[in-house]
C-alpha cells in the first residue's frame, strides 16, 4: 500500500500558510508547512508523490530556486508556484523549471484544489509506474546472460525461429530458454513477456529524463 502523500507549503507569510493549510485539511489532505525554503530543505522530506506549494517571492530563497535546487537534488515531487505578480515571463520560467501549476494570488479555493488534486494523481500515477518497474527489473535480473539476449529478442514480437536466426543458435534452443524464462518470471504467455520489458524500458526512459 502506497503511503499517503504530503502537501508542503512554503510561504514567508503565516496568514497565506494558515489559509492553505486550512483549506487543504478540510479536503482530507496531510499537510506540512514552513515558513522558507531553507526550513522546507532542511527539514522535509518530500518524495515521489507528494506536492510542494511554494510562494515565489520569499527572503533567503525563493519558490524558483527552491524548485531549482529540488531539481537538482532529483527530488521528484510535484512544485506548485503561488505568486501574487504573474506575467507571461515569469508563467514560461516557472513552467520550463518544471513546475507542474502557477497559481495567482488570490487565489480561488477550486483553482488551488484542483491544482493540489492534479499534481497528487500525477504522482500516484508516476508511483505506480515506478513500482512496476521496478518490478519487472528485479524479474530480469533473475535471468542468465543469455536468456535476457533471447528475453529482449522475443519482446520485440520476434518468433522463436527469426530469434534464432538472429542469436546463432537453433529454434529448439530458444524454446527451452524461452520455457525456462517463463518459469523464472513465472508467466505464461508472450503478451506478459512483453508487458514486463515495456516497464522495464519505461524505468530507463525515466533516468533518461
Amino acid at each position: 500500500m502506497q503511503p499517503e502523500p504530503t502537501v508542503f507549503i512554503v510561504d514567508d507569510h503565516d496568514r497565506v500558510r494558515g489559509s492553505i493549510r486550512a483549506l487543504l485539511e478540510s479536503a482530507g489532505l496531510k499537510v506540512e508547512d514552513f515558513s522558507s525554503a531553507v526550513d522546507f530543505l532542511g527539514q522535509a522530506q518530500p518524495g515521489p508523490g507528494d506536492c510542494v506549494i511554494a510562494d515565489v517571492r520569499m527572503p533567503q530563497m525563493s519558490g524558483l530556486e527552491l524548485q531549482e535546487e529540488l531539481t537538482r537534488r532529483a527530488v521528484r515531487v510535484a512544485v506548485i508556484i503561488v505568486t501574487g505578480h504573474a506575467d507571461v515571463p515569469l508563467a514560461v520560467k516557472v513552467l520550463k523549471a518544471g513546475a507542474s501549476d502557477l497559481i495567482e494570488k488570490p487565489f480561488d479555493d477550486e483553482a488551488l484544489l484542483g491544482a493540489v488534486s492534479r499534481a497528487l494523481e500525477n504522482g500516484r500515477q508516476a508511483r505506480e509506474l515506478a513500482a512496476s518497474a521496478q518490478e519487472a527489473e528485479a524479474l530480469i535480473a533473475l535471468l542468465t546472460e543469455r536468456e535476457q539476449e533471447i528475453f529482449h529478442q522475443l519482446a520485440t514480437g520476434r518468433s522463436n525461429k527469426l530469434v534464432a536466426h538472429a542469436l546463432g543458435i537453433s529454434p529448439r534452443t530458444v524454446e527451452v530458454h524461452r520455457s525456462r524464462i517463463q518459469d523464472k518470471m513465472r508467466i505464461s504467455s508472450l503478451a506478459d513477456l512483453v508487458r514486463i520489458a515495456r516497464a522495464a524500458e519505461s524505468a530507463q526512459a525515466a533516468l533518461r529524463k
